[in-house]
């Protein structure tokens, strides 16, 4: 490229600083060609490049037993035994429940025969069940003699035996299948029918109800002055495993029904009546879980397991002091494949659907117990993905980068680099958003790829100048 100007003109008038910088144009404009591919990198110092890079990490990873104690914080109970077909490894469960007294509780004016109860029954009505509803079981009914504090934490292996007189008879029993067999097929088909296991309960404890509340109203005032009563059933009811195997059920509600005759003055006659105590999210249900056979799936070094509820998790044990966190970590992202069941079997344990990935000393220091949820930091959620088998922490760099900054400050601890998967419940609002996390009391199961001796791949993706 040639160039010819006159600077006689401008001479003159600029000054030597002016003319230098123009020379200096009048060089680089020289100089140029028409190839400008690494226009703009020449000029970058080399330190400055940007160099993005792949590597995979072993991850090692092992069943937790969890002991069968995990925070029962569910609106849920839970009743039956069932044997798992893939593991060989049952569950069973009985559970412990208050009812609620509505505020403004009030009963007719004359009740017939002294203040009679003519029944007293409680229902379970059951939202779902895993196994056989046919497989017949044995339950017995105990009233509680010690209280449950409703602003307590229970977990599930809380001993029911200590709330209960363990040398009295049972108030009630009852043989009987989750599908009600008692019933028509057509009734049973009805829009309005929901499955329900009705026991019987001894009318006289209906009676002293009926009686206490003409000599202490304030007994029936709210939940708090009644669960305070000496009523018959105040204090809670205990619903015992005597016999059965091959079933358990989820019972979303407990209610106890109160009947009598009274006058009614509208329709001036002798009529039915009744009052409802049920279960609510105010009082306490607890259940309580037994696991058995665990240990030959915790002590399986070729895999890992997510058994649910109250069994196992999974422990990883994360590799943050060897990668690069002095470069910018872009994604880190964690996968472990679940193993397809190797038996068949109608009765199959269905599989976690969401989880979570939270770090070891925050779940030993309240996580649940302190209604935390996941931050996207040092905790995440991931769902089973039915087309790959898997589930996914898409990325968890900031847990790598938190870690390996506390291990670098002295302030790790035994467990710095361990997180456990956990199978969870969660609660969303109406936008979708998720308020609240729980264990997960579903009869799930799953066996992961890992193991001590297997161990699986993480996969981060970073970023050098």
């Amino acid at each position: 490229m040639n160039t010819v100007i006159s600077t006689k003109h401008y001479f003159n008038k600029m000054n030597l600083r002016h003319l230098l910088a123009y020379g200096l144009g009048i060089f680089m404009l020289a100089s140029c060609d028409d190839n400008t591919a690494t226009l703009g990198i020449d000029m970058m110092p080399s330190t400055d490049i940007v160099s993005k890079n792949f590597k995979t990490y072993d991850v090692t990873t092992e069943s937790y037993a969890v002991g069968d104690a995990v925070l029962a914080r569910t609106n849920k109970s839970y009743f039956g035994r069932f044997t798992d077909p893939e593991t060989n490894t049952t569950i069973a469960s009985d559970f412990m429940v208050q009812f609620h007294c509505e505020e403004g509780f009030n009963l007719p004016e004359i009740i017939r025969n002294d203040d009679a109860c003519t029944r007293l029954d409680v229902r379970l009505f059951i939202d779902n069940f895993v196994g056989d509803s046919l497989q017949s079981f044995k339950l017995s009914v105990y009233e509680l003699n010690k209280s449950l504090d409703p602003n307590a934490d229970y977990y599930t292996n809380i001993n029911p035996e200590e709330y209960i007189d363990a040398t009295a008879q049972p108030i009630a029993t009852k043989w009987f299948t989750i599908s009600d067999r008692t019933i028509s097929d057509a009734d049973r088909w009805k829009t309005d029918y929901s499955n329900n296991i009705r026991i019987s309960l001894p009318v006289d404890l209906g009676t002293s109800i009926l009686r206490d509340y003409r000599q202490h109203p304030e007994h029936f005032a709210n939940t708090s002055a009644w669960l305070k009563s000496e009523n018959p059933c105040s204090k809670g009811l205990y619903f015992k495993l005597e016999y059965g195997d091959g079933a358990m059920a989820y019972i979303d509600l407990v209610q106890m029904n109160l009947f009598f005759r009274y006058y009614d003055g509208t329709l001036a006659k002798d009529t039915i009546g009744m009052c409802t105590f049920a279960a609510t999210d105010a009082v306490v249900e607890a259940t309580h879980f037994e696991n058995t056979n665990l240990d030959q799936l915790v002590n399986d070094e070729s895999c890992t397991y997510l058994k649910s509820p109250a069994g196992i998790f999974t422990m990883a044990t994360i590799p943050a002091d060897q990668i690069h966190v002095e470069d910018t970590i872009n994604s880190a992202k964690l996968t472990l494949t679940r193993y397809n069941d190797e038996v068949e079997s109608n009765f199959k344990l269905n599989i976690p659907q969401t989880v979570l990935l939270v770090r070891l000393d925050d779940y030993l220091n309240g996580f649940f117990e302190n209604y935390q949820i996941q931050d996207g930091r040092e905790s995440y959620l991931a769902s089973f993905n039915s087309s790959t088998n898997t589930y996914t922490f898409n990325n968890i760099a900031r847990l790598i980068t938190g870690m390996a900054k506390e291990k670098k400050a002295g302030k790790a601890t035994a467990n710095w680099n361990k997180v456990l998967i956990i199978p969870v419940e969660t609660t969303k609002d109406s936008s979708g958003g998720i308020v609240k996390l729980n264990h997960d009391f579903g009869m799930n199961s799953a066996r992961l790829v890992g193991g001590k001796n297997n161990p699986i791949k993480l996969e981060v993706i970073y970023s050098s100048f």
